[in-house]
């Protein structure tokens, strides 16, 4: 039996089902956008952990900032003896944030505990408790977040009743049928039919759909979300949690649209792979809770600080901003030139910015119809290519791209090709 099949029948009697993983394939160690499994095979990582690692897997400054933590203190609690890297980190996080006035972070564990305490800090803010998101949005597991993630399937089903005042509006997606004028109109409906403007602490909005299926939210919408938030004193909150730190071409998904938010979520590629979160607001806004109302114990590991500001001092070094736009205009050419084949899956939508790049997969190259099938063979036949791949979207159609920004151009070749070969193979 392969070292692979005896893990996973492990897994199987000890962990439970309701933790899926995509492929069964475990690691035994990774490099950059590399990664080789315990049977010794090597693979591509167009995963990226899930957008953890724009910095690639053990990045040598992380690794050592880290390690240099390590030998001083691993936890104190920030609640009981604060640590200068905490700090430094808030500093150089307030220093990036999107927004003119000065800005305060608080430093959490996971994207979901930053998303529940925006909502904390929102109402606290406002004295108001209802708070709007999208369908198709994802902002995590916890009861509050999993009330906030606009998809029943699979991440409420069993879990009801959801967390009381959360309403969601349709996210405009031309493919979908829904128009920035749709969702507008549903946000007028809602402050008719549901909950008072007055009512609403927040409307929160990932400036690129993550598990949606990789669409942007127009310019035109932040535009008018902006305008309604100010009219009606509610606070706007950019969940980027997936989009954060230079995936789009830009350090924050926020800023292609020139819109200021009140409040960030950030997470995920913050720290190179090491559980931490934060919430980056306006300072004014930020200090409306009470002292001991936001925290937790892990919030803000010293570990995770350390790993974080070596990630920050990457992405500055090695210009991953530039980096992220050049790697995504090589990757759209490849996408293009294979949508023009005739003996591949048909493909369509080809879009994102920087690196954070997605494309639909289709029945047809005539009318959109979703094929969730062939987009599982797709995925399925890239693990066998030795590429690991993911899918996503509220029709379970689009292939999304997350290879880090340190990848070469190399790497990065191929697994395009390896990508290519996929979608020849998926071919029914």
């Amino acid at each position: 039996m392969s070292q692979n099949a005896e893990l996973l029948a492990r897994r199987e009697r000890a962990v439970p089902r309701g933790v899926a993983t995509a492929y069964p394939v475990f690691a035994a160690r990774a490099e950059n956008a590399e990664l080789w499994d315990e049977d010794g095979r090597r693979f591509v990582d167009f995963a990226g952990g899930i957008a953890v690692l724009n910095t690639g897997h053990r990045h040598p400054k992380v690794i050592a900032a880290v390690e240099k933590q390590l030998a001083l203190y691993t936890h104190t609690a920030f609640q009981v003896v604060a640590y200068e890297p905490y700090v430094a980190l808030a500093e150089r996080l307030n220093a990036l944030a999107p927004f003119k006035g000065p800005a305060k972070t608080i430093l959490f564990t996971t994207g979901a505990e930053a998303a529940e305490n925006a909502v904390k800090i929102a109402r606290a803010a406002t004295g108001r408790s209802a708070i709007i998101a999208f369908a198709g949005g994802f902002h995590g597991r916890t009861m509050m977040t999993m009330a906030l993630t606009g998809k029943t399937l699979p991440y409420k089903k069993k879990f009801g009743p959801m967390p009381a005042e959360v309403f969601h509006l349709p996210f405009p997606v031309a493919d979908h049928g829904t128009s920035v004028a749709d969702s507008l109109k549903a946000l007028d409906v809602l402050f008719k039919a549901d909950v008072e403007p007055s009512r609403v602490a927040a409307i929160m909005i990932e400036p690129v759909q993550g598990e949606g299926g990789f669409y942007e939210a127009p310019r035109e919408l932040l535009v008018a979300l902006r305008k309604i938030c100010d009219e009606h004193g509610i606070l706007l909150v950019a969940d980027e949690v997936q989009t954060g730190f230079a995936r789009t071409g830009k350090m924050f998904g926020i800023e292609h649209s020139g819109v200021e938010p009140d409040i960030l979520t950030v997470a995920k590629s913050l720290a190179g792979g090491f559980p931490l979160s934060g919430v980056i607001g306006r300072a004014e806004i930020m200090d409306a809770a009470e002292p001991g109302g936001l925290g937790g114990t892990y919030a803000g590991s010293p570990i995770a600080c350390a790993a974080a500001l070596a990630v920050l001092d990457v992405i500055a070094e090695e210009k991953l901003v530039e980096r992220a736009n050049a790697m995504g205009a090589r990757i759209k050419t490849k996408l293009e030139a294979i949508a023009s084949r005739n003996d591949v899956v048909p493909m369509t939508a080809i879009r994102g910015h920087g690196a954070m790049i997605g494309f639909d997969i289709v029945k047809g190259r005539v009318a959109y119809e979703p094929d969730a099938e062939a987009t599982k063979r797709v995925t399925n036949a890239a693990l066998d290519e030795g590429l690991i791949l993911l899918s996503c979207g509220v029709f379970g159609n689009a292939i999304r791209i997350l290879v880090p920004l340190t990848a070469s151009d190399a790497i990065l070749d191929e697994g395009l090709a390896k990508l290519e070969k996929a979608l020849s193979a998926a071919r029914s």
